[in-house]
């Protein structure tokens, strides 16, 4: 009997993979749970086997008031467990078993998330599609999904690239993904042995699912050309993956730590002519041709968008012809906006040309007002200023204010004493005399004479100009 349920126990522990000394304690278990359920058992006990012999022993302690084993061991072993008790130990088994299964495949798939695996379809609907990986179920999500054509059909295999693995009550729920940019990682490692084998490197990869694809390669071997290795011998390499992803075109370009040189590879197929950098913004100004224009940007804009994300740099693509435009106009004012109807309101708004949010009719009228109250600001300060300087009273040589009719003369060489000595009334009465009197104005050129003999001199002969001024003005 012992050699018979041995060797029962082996073959289901072989059948179901799992280990002998687990089936054995999930045995014991069970056999405890039957014993606690018969009448008069002891709360504290424990069952033990003898896996040579398959020996069955049930061992008891007395519980005291703290609820804590004391005494002697007491063995307690029935002399039959009964029927209740055989079919209590059938089901704890049973649920035992499938539970030591779960967790034994959910520790299988849990390391093994960013990986590939190969299922076969089970059943598709509008949420999901279901995929055998043999002992488990994989869940492919409708968003995780892109058009596999035949693929889809039931009984086909399909790679998947594992997301995620959730522990569930029924099990390990694995998702798996078609569309995430790792499945053509792993899908280059399985084709390419270099990549596998670390000489050849995917650095960048930029993806949209179902319609195209790019990758950057790099060699750590300067004799291994990475694009070659990943094309293969007429490109067979690369049509295994496209195969598998159901004709996704798939670009390959080389990485260069040089940006200028990596965008322009990234916009392949495209010719590029030059490449501009503007580290501050984080932008690159592409120029090509204007026959390759449409083919930089790509149907939609999907070429630009794919070298976008594979470099990070942000790609303003240009013409020749309309860089020529550029320059031409680039001294010419624009327009500080328009005027837009609100499709809501109904009402004018004003669009500034900056890109920034509109405003309302008021707010603009006010922000105008604002700028015309400053401007006549600035007007009335530089009036002020020059009025200040015109206000301001001409100060005589000696001093005193003059009036607006006064010849300002700048003051003479000489000292103040010479100058106050020539000073006289009679000698300024005999200089306003004749044709003299007619150059003199308001005795300003006597009080520029500053030779005390001149004035002195003054007769009643006509005195010339030069006499009358004296030194001069």
């Amino acid at each position: 009997m012992s050699n018979e349920m041995t060797e029962a126990l082996a073959a289901l522990a072989e059948d179901r993979g799992i280990s002998v000394d687990k089936l054995f304690g999930i045995m014991a278990n069970a056999l405890e749970s039957a014993y606690k359920r018969m009448p008069e058992s002891y709360e504290y006990a424990w069952v033990t086997i003898d896996p040579a012999t398959f020996d069955i022993r049930v061992f008891a302690q007395e519980l005291d008031e703290d609820g804590l084993p004391y005494g002697p061991e007491l063995d307690v072993t029935p002399d039959s467990f009964g029927r209740i008790a055989a079919q209590t130990t059938k089901q704890i088994l049973t649920q035992g078993i499938r539970e030591v299964e779960r967790e034994m495949k959910y520790e299988e798939y849990a390391g093994r998330e960013g990986d590939i695996v190969t299922g076969i379809v089970q059943q598709t609907d509008s949420r999901y599609t279901l995929l055998d990986l043999g002992r488990v179920e994989a869940l492919l999500p409708q968003a995780e999904q892109v058009a596999m054509g035949p693929r889809s059909e039931g009984g086909n295999r399909v790679k998947a690239y594992i997301v995620e693995v959730r522990r569930t009550a029924k099990g390990p729920q694995i998702v798996v993904s078609r569309t995430h940019p790792g499945l053509i990682k792993r899908l280059f490692e399985l084709e390419v042995p270099e990549i596998a084998d670390g000489v050849v490197e995917i650095r960048a990869c930029a993806r949209e699912p179902g319609h195209r694809t790019k990758i950057a390669v790099w060699s750590n071997d300067q004799n291994v050309d990475p694009v070659g290795a990943c094309v293969g011998a007429r490109g067979s390499r690369v049509r295994m993956v496209v195969n598998e992803l159901n004709g996704e075109k798939v670009d390959i370009i080389p990485f260069s730590e040089d940006p200028y040189d990596f965008v322009a590879k990234a916009l392949s197929p495209a010719k590029v002519k030059e490449v501009r950098i503007d580290f501050d913004t984080a932008t690159a100004e592409v120029i090509v041709p204007d026959f390759q224009l449409s083919l930089a940007i790509g149907k939609e804009g999907q070429n630009a968008r794919l070298a976008h994300r594979l470099t990070g740099w942000r790609i303003d693509i240009k013409s020749e012809t309309q860089l020529e435009e550029e320059a031409k106009y680039a001294g010419d004012e624009w327009a500080d906006g328009e005027w837009i109807v609100d499709p809501e309101t109904g009402e004018q708004m004003w669009q500034p040309a900056d890109g920034s949010p509109a405003i309302s009719a008021a707010e603009w009228s006010a922000a105008a007002d604002d700028e015309d109250a400053d401007a006549e600001a600035g007007d009335n300060g530089a009036a002020d200023e020059t009025g200040d300087a015109a206000d301001e009273p001409v100060v005589d040589v000696d001093g005193e204010p003059r009036g607006n009719g006064d010849t300002e003369v700048a003051p003479d060489a000489a000292d103040e004493s010479a100058a106050e000595d020539v000073v006289d009334e009679s000698a300024a009465e005999d200089v306003v005399d004749g044709s003299a009197a007619e150059d003199v104005v308001d005795g300003s050129a006597a009080e520029d004479v500053t030779d005390e003999s001149g004035a002195e001199g003054a007769t009643d002969e006509p005195a010339t100009e030069d006499e009358a001024v004296g030194g001069g003005v």
